[in-house]
């Protein structure tokens, strides 16, 4: 039996969380509402479909705001159950949309003007084994999206580094790679509050994926990212998933330790060689839907990446596919 939980709760510090509803097994990703004196900043809007709108709008009539209370929109990346509803909140309120320079060229690559991306991503799948039922199945889906993330905002550069304006504070505002290039994450030094997006979830780890131009190592990005986080003097963290939590720190630590046993048990699969597309159904199985495969596929190709960048793995190009063994000692 599911706990059915508020659509909205206000935390310590005038964070309002907001529980986006989400047609994926994750339910719902996170919103948060800051106000100050000239109104209103909204971070993650969500999803851009029915359900979303209507959440939304009875959370507002519920907090007694209106989008025209909203003087800006912030985005930690550009995925589309993150950016979805920003264009149309834009075009409602007015307000500007603050996202990472890499993060808004993703989001054209992606589902913008003839997106470019999908072809990419297809040509990687291909050439590394998926086969072509589920390669048009992926098509379909890829595509699926951009009704969903349409109108795309307008974006107004935020790059790390530097201090940001949310909710009356000034948050110091971070670089996290792995999850999504770009991810921005914001830190309130004086409360130890962190925004940190989908960087750090409790209870379940962030997808990892390759994205063609945009890196080649996301894993280890990733990784290395975690061990600076861990040093982070992080008191309560609020994520893009599931509930806000505390200890920030041994988080980021068991996410690590969570990839050591997935390379090692994806590295065993490619004892003898073996396509990407063949580790990835013997690791994650095929009782999946396009959606979750594509994460899965996108999750197995960084981690073999990675296992070829340390040496363990070799990669095996032959008549327009790639294969891969794991080194002989």
């Amino acid at each position: 039996m599911s706990i059915q939980r508020p659509l909205w709760t206000e935390h310590e510090g005038g964070i309002v969380q907001i529980r986006v509803p989400l047609p994926f097994p994750l339910r719902w990703v996170n919103a948060y509402l800051l106000k100050d004196e000239e109104g209103w900043t909204a971070i993650d809007p969500g999803l851009g479909d029915g359900a979303s709108r209507e959440a939304w709008l009875a959370a507002m009539r519920a907090i007694g705001i209106g989008l025209r209370d909203i003087r800006q929109i912030v985005l930690t990346h550009h995925h589309p159950d993150h950016l979805g509803l920003a264009g149309r909140f834009q075009e409602a309120s007015g307000a500007p949309v603050f996202l990472s320079p890499e993060g808004a060229v993703q989001m054209r690559e992606l589902w913008g003007d003839g997106q470019p991306m999908t072809e990419r991503l297809l040509h990687l799948f291909a050439v590394h084994g998926m086969d072509d039922a589920m390669l048009a199945n992926m098509r379909e889906h890829l595509e699926s999206f951009v009704p969903l993330v349409s109108p795309l905002p307008d974006v107004t550069p935020l790059r790390p580094g530097v201090t940001f304006a949310m909710g009356g504070r000034g948050w110091h505002v971070l670089e996290a790679h792995g999850h999504a290039r770009g991810q921005l994450m914001f830190f309130d030094r004086e409360s130890g509050d962190l925004i940190c997006g989908d960087q750090v979830l409790p209870a379940i780890t962030p997808n990892v994926s390759v994205l063609p131009g945009h890196g080649d190592d996301p894993l280890g990005e990733f990784l290395d990212s975690l061990k600076r986080l861990a040093g982070l003097p992080a008191g309560r963290t609020y994520p893009g998933h599931r509930e806000p939590f505390g200890r920030f720190s041994e988080r980021c630590l068991d996410i690590i330790r969570h990839h050591r046993e997935r390379l090692e048990r994806l590295a065993a699969l490619a004892d003898e060689p073996a396509t990407a597309w063949d580790v990835c159904i013997r690791f994650f199985g095929r009782d999946l839907s396009v959606h979750q495969l594509r994460f899965a596929m996108g999750e197995t190709l960084a981690h073999l990446a990675f296992l070829e960048k340390k040496g363990e793995l070799v990669r095996l190009e032959e008549t327009g596919r790639v294969r891969w063994v794991r080194r002989k000692a």
